[in-house]
This record gives structure tokens, C-alpha cells and sequence, in this order.
């Protein structure tokens, strides 16, 4: 293909592309936010067989918009409750087009000096943001859960090197034992991290919490007083049900006393360091080891982009590090990403988180988080206790998190369960709003999670107005 069909064809695309997502975006205030289309109406559309000859790259643009059409969620708009997901901030969107469309194979500095750069300020401005302490290292993966696999494999390097093994060269087959403890609420992908480290996910040992889901540190100094080795600990900020704390400064001297390592999983409760009203909620989190957190949640970056911080460079290289004969590294003071991260070739994420801190400041991400945070509380103020409906809040909404349950009169909790199931079902078939379920203590419950930039009081509102109508339309019993 010559050059000047080249530039023909990638204007092309690039426009068509460009008027689609505007349409998208556009709609985003009043788009039903649930899917509409099948599975099987999904596979009709963009499946077949495999093309023999290739088509225009336009009408491959208009080809996919239009096949997903009906299979799309409008997780980016103000209506989106399900899971902790950010909408893409504008400055964000636009340059995470601009880092696909730059193409940058960010894991070395000399493939892509100004990735690498963009990384390495981000990283350090979003460690300011959290109050971590200066000098920690900064990975850029995909989300938290690749983000707590590097943050845990540093912990699990530092701990096995000052027992005197070097896990990276000789594995695990034969080294000592590291002690792993978690809450008994710890996230999911705690464990697949610790599954894919060889360390397991079900050998560790669970840490009783209260009633809100924060680990006890009374228990926690139980757990550790048994072992006679340091250990590794992960503790929490923000539950995924709850949005609540475990008590970092008790941890801390915990683990301190223990010669462990402790992680704080801040998948998105982290960013409650940088609103002033909430900074409390995670104080002495600057003392932990490690920590992880999603730019792609409250930072409102397009996916995918998850963050890890380590205290300890050394040990967080160490794990990381590839060293291949063939990785032209610089020989300055350049930073070469792939140093902190278990990846090699991958896009520039940094140039997304780079455009949303930028284009936010400071005041602007306190801004976000204490809005969303705000609105969580007033869509929870507007469902506890409606007169008739048996609509319950479970948890204090403490961030932005809302545990909600439709009960039965017979106060059974089965009959509970089948009603909050249905409540859940026909808000997704109204389509205004979209909030998922979850098991809770042994409940189902309506999980309801604030965190997208484009959300208004009016948004809250009107999707209170929807659940009260909609809890009222099916009766207990």
C-alpha cells in the first residue's frame, strides 16, 4: 500500500471512528444504561465465518459500531451503579485515543521516551495525591488484580531474601514458609494474586473482622502471635461491599512488631486520601509496604489501568525485572517500565493518567471523590426505611458505597433474597439506572456504587424515585 493511500485510509477511520463516539458520548445523559441486545443477537451480528478478503477500513468501523449496538452498557454515563467504575474523563479519552493512535510499546524508555516519562510523572503525582512517602516506585498494569500480584511478589522477594532465598532464581520448591494473612473479607483478587504466585489461595490464614468488614486488629495480633516467622498481610482501604476501613495504624505497628510486610489493597478506597473531608479514613496508610488502586475507578480513566506502589524499590525491581540479553535499556537516569510491572510489550497507560490528574489538579480529584462520595450518601438517604416498601441500607455509607436490601415481611431470609433478586432484575429491565447484586453476610443485597464524573444530585434523584417505584411494584410475600 502506498503512503498516500495509507493517510486516505487512516483519515478515513480515524473520523468515522471520531463522529460514532461523539454520537455515543452524547447520548450518554439519556442512553438506557443495560444492554438490550442477546448473546445470541451479539454473535449473529459480529460473528460468521473467518472473511476471506478484507473490506474497507471504514466499513469495518461502521461494521463493529453497529453489531454492538444493543450490547453496549453505559457504564460511562451518570446512571451506572453496578461495580466501582469511572466514565472517562474528556482530557483522559482524548489521550488514551492519542496513546493507541501514537502506539507506543511503553516497557522501555528507548521505544518510547516520552511513555516512559509521562509514567514516571503520573506515578509521582499520584503518589502525592495518596500521601505515600517520596521515593516509592510506581507500576502501571492493567488493574488491581495484576497490580496486587506485583505488589504481593515484592513483599513475598523481600521476605524470602531476608531468610536468606532468592525466590526469583530458585522458586518456591524448597524455600521457607511465608505466612499469608487477610481479612475475611479481603477481595477476590487477594487470592487469584496469591494463587498465581504459587503461594496459594487457600492457604492463608483469614483474619476475623466487625460488623462493617474491617479487619479486627486484636485478632490480627492473635494471628501473627502463633507464627514464628514474618509475615505477609493485606489489609484493606475501602471494602468492595461496605466501602469501610480496617484500622491501618494498628495494622502497622502489627506488622512492624512481626518484621512482615504489609500491603493495603485501595482498589478504589485509596483515592479517599485525596479528598480532606476523608483523608481520616485511611490514616497511616503512608507506612504500609505496598499498596495498589484502579485509575480506571475513581480517576475516571478509560480501562485499562491499575496502579502499584512499593516502598521498597529495590525489592519491587527485584521481582519484577525481566533483564533480557535483547531489552536495550538506557544507560542515564531513564526509567524503563517494564522494570516494575509483569509485562513487556503494552500500551502507554500512562498518557491517560497523565491527561486526568492533569486536567483535574489537585482540588478537582478532592472535588470527585468528595461529590461522589456526597451523592452515595443521598441515594442511600433516599431508599432507607421508604414508609412500606421494606427497603433497608445495610452498611454506614462511610465513602461510596450502598448495601441495599428489599426485605419480607416474614422477616425470612430467603424470602428476602428472592424479593431483593426481583427488585434487582426489573430496575435492570427499567433501564434508567444499573446496580448490581451481591452476597453480604449471607444476604442478597442491591450493591450501589458511586463513582463516575458525569453523576449529578439530580441523577441520584431521579434513580431513587426509580427503585422506590419499582420496589413498590413487587410486593413481599
Amino acid at each position: 500500500m502506498d503512503h498516500e493511500t495509507a493517510r486516505t485510509r487512516t483519515d478515513a477511520a480515524l473520523a468515522r471512528a471520531a463522529a460514532l463516539a461523539r454520537d455515543w458520548a452524547a447520548g450518554l445523559e439519556e442512553r438506557r444504561v443495560g444492554p438490550t441486545a442477546t448473546v445470541e443477537e451479539l454473535r449473529a451480528r459480529l460473528g460468521g465465518p473467518l472473511p476471506e478478503h478484507g473490506e474497507d477500513p471504514v466499513a469495518t468501523v461502521e461494521a463493529l459500531a453497529a453489531g454492538a449496538e444493543g450490547g453496549l452498557v453505559a457504564s460511562a454515563g451518570p446512571r451506572f451503579f453496578g461495580f466501582v467504575i469511572g466514565g472517562g474523563l474528556p482530557a483522559a479519552v482524548g489521550a488514551d485515543w492519542l496513546a493507541s493512535v501514537w502506539d507506543q510499546n511503553a516497557a522501555l524508555s528507548a521505544a518510547g521516551p516520552a511513555a516512559a516519562v509521562a509514567e514516571e510523572v503520573a506515578g509521582r503525582w499520584a503518589a502525592e495525591l495518596f500521601g505515600l512517602p517520596e521515593g516509592v516506585s510506581v507500576g502501571f498494569t492493567t488493574g488491581a488484580t495484576m497490580a496486587s500480584f506485583t505488589a504481593l511478589a515484592a513483599g513475598r522477594h523481600a521476605l524470602l531474601e531476608a531468610a536468606g532465598w532468592d525466590v526469583e532464581r530458585l522458586g518456591l520448591f524448597g524455600a521457607p514458609e511465608v505466612p499469608v494473612l487477610v481479612g475475611e473479607e479481603a477481595h477476590v483478587t487477594i487470592h487469584a494474586a496469591l494463587q498465581m504466585l504459587g503461594m496459594g489461595r487457600d492457604r492463608v490464614t483469614r483474619v476475623a473482622v466487625d460488623g462493617q468488614g474491617r479487619m479486627r486488629a486484636d485478632a490480627l495480633a492473635e494471628a501473627l502471635a502463633r507464627l514464628e516467622r514474618p509475615a505477609l498481610v493485606c489489609a484493606q482501604a475501602g471494602n468492595v461491599n461496605t466501602g469501610a476501613f480496617d484500622p491501618l495504624p494498628e495494622i502497622t505497628d502489627l506488622v512492624r512488631a512481626n518484621a512482615g510486610w504489609l500491603h493495603v489493597d485501595g482498589a478504589f478506597g485509596l483515592w479517599a486520601a485525596a479528598d480532606p473531608a476523608r483523608r481520616h479514613l485511611v490514616a497511616g496508610v503512608e507506612r504500609a509496604d505496598s499498596w495498589t488502586t484502579d485509575a480506571h475507578k475513581w480517576l475516571n480513566v478509560p480501562y485499562d489501568s491499575g496502579l502499584v506502589f512499593c516502598a521498597r524499590p529495590a525489592a519491587h525491581h527485584a521481582a519484577m525485572t525481566l533483564g533480557a540479553a535483547y531489552y536495550v535499556e538506557t544507560g542515564g537516569g531513564e526509567r524503563d517500565p517494564y522494570n516494575w510491572v509483569a509485562e513487556s510489550s503494552r500500551r502507554a497507560r500512562g498518557f491517560p493518567v497523565w491527561a486526568a490528574i492533569r486536567s483535574l489538579g489537585r482540588d478537582g480529584v478532592a472535588e470527585l471523590v468528595g461529590r461522589t462520595c456526597d451523592l452515595a450518601r443521598r441515594f442511600a438517604a433516599g431508599l432507607d426505611g421508604a414508609p412500606g416498601l421494606g427497603i433497608r441500607v445495610l452498611n454506614d455509607v462511610v465513602l461510596n458505597q450502598a448495601l441495599v436490601r428489599f426485605d419480607d415481611p416474614s422477616g425470612a431470609t430467603a424470602a428476602g433474597d428472592a424479593r431483593t433478586a426481583a427488585v434487582i432484575a426489573a430496575i435492570q429491565a427499567d433501564g434508567t439506572l444499573w446496580a448490581g447484586g451481591s452476597t453480604w453476610r449471607g444476604q442478597r443485597v442491591m450493591r450501589v456504587s458511586v463513582s463516575g464524573w458525569r453523576t449529578t444530585a439530580g441523577d441520584i434523584d431521579r434513580c431513587a424515585e426509580v427503585v422506590r417505584r419499582v420496589a413498590a411494584a413487587i410486593p413481599a410475600g
